[in-house]
């Protein structure tokens, strides 16, 4: 089950529409001031903004189904995602937040809108959902998918596997993401390893394959779609901040280090970037477990 040169130039186009639409089209509505981060939290997107994003993704869904025809369900959910990533490649850094306001109460602060932050993002990736959905409806292709070919009817059935689905994205993320995006680390006696904030590409590469190694993981085990490990998303951050900053971590931070260094790798992760690159790798994974049980069933003898 290879990719034609024909899918692989859809899969370009619809990144292309996304990166044009939303990366390029749409940066001066979220474009920060120097240094500064693309955040909800830190102001860099007002109302009107928003609602223009929230927009420009449905569009991107839509214009992308019939891009990518007659594989729309599959490429077109890229177009979104790939737009935010380029905004997510472009942003300042945590770190750079916090050294122009290292106090503490500015740090508790941040890091509590971060927590609720990659709901927002989720939502303009669920838009461009909506856009492949409604192009769908009206013209819908009369193709069979991989993933269909290998429905299990053993699988389990119910809201088991989800809860397990996005309980298990949740972890692996958050370890791996700690695996491939580490940048330096030191010890501390009180919190224990710190380290430094990651560059955005260190970022992009880590949560790539930590949400694709998760989706594979779900996909293969529970047989499950990436809806749900790109749910998790939502979850990652909050899980991470609360175990991460325990009493008295916070506060040692800003006794004791710089504004560039954090208890866990994820905590310098933006909600953008978590989203965008997040749901890109969950899709990748996703496929690439359907693949791989494809040629284990019909390729492998």
């Amino acid at each position: 089950m290879e990719l034609s040169i024909l899918t692989r130039f859809r899969i370009a186009a619809v990144f292309a529409v996304g990166i044009l639409l939303i990366g390029l089209l749409a940066w001066p509505l979220a474009q920060p001031e120097p240094f500064g981060v693309v955040s909800i939290s830190a102001g860099s997107i007002t109302v009107i903004g928003a609602f223009i994003l929230a927009v420009l993704a449905f569009l991107a869904g839509f214009v992308s189904y019939y891009i990518s025809w007659p594989y729309g369900r599959e490429i077109a959910v890229l177009a979104a995602p790939a737009g935010l990533a380029l905004w997510s490649l472009k942003t300042g850094t945590i770190a750079n937040l916090i050294q122009s306001n290292p106090a503490l109460a500015y740090r508790k602060s941040l890091f509590a809108n971060f927590c609720w932050e990659p709901i927002f993002w989720l939502a303009i990736v669920a838009l461009g959902f909506a856009g492949v959905y409604l192009a769908q409806r009206f013209y819908k292709a009369k193709v069979t998918y991989p993933d269909e070919k290998l429905k299990d009817s053993s699988k389990q059935k119910g809201y088991l596997p989800i809860i397990f689905s996005i309980a298990a994205s949740m972890l692996i993320a958050e370890v791996c993401i700690g695996i491939f995006a580490q940048n330096v680390t030191f010890y501390d006696g009180l919190i224990g390893s710190i380290t430094a904030q990651p560059t955005n590409a260190q970022l992009a590469f880590g949560v790539f394959v930590a949400f694709g190694i998760a989706a594979f993981a779900v996909r293969k085990w529970l047989g499950c779609s990436y809806i749900w490990t790109i749910s998790a998303g939502a979850l990652v951050i909050p899980f991470v901040v609360v175990t991460s900053f325990k009493k008295g971590v916070l506060e040692r931070l800003v006794d004791f280090w710089p504004g560039n260094f954090f208890p866990d790798t994820v905590v310098a992760v933006l909600p953008i970037q978590l989203v965008s690159f997040g749901t890109i790798g969950a899709i990748v994974g996703y496929w690439l477990a359907v693949r791989y049980e494809y040629w284990q069933r019909y390729e492998s003898e």
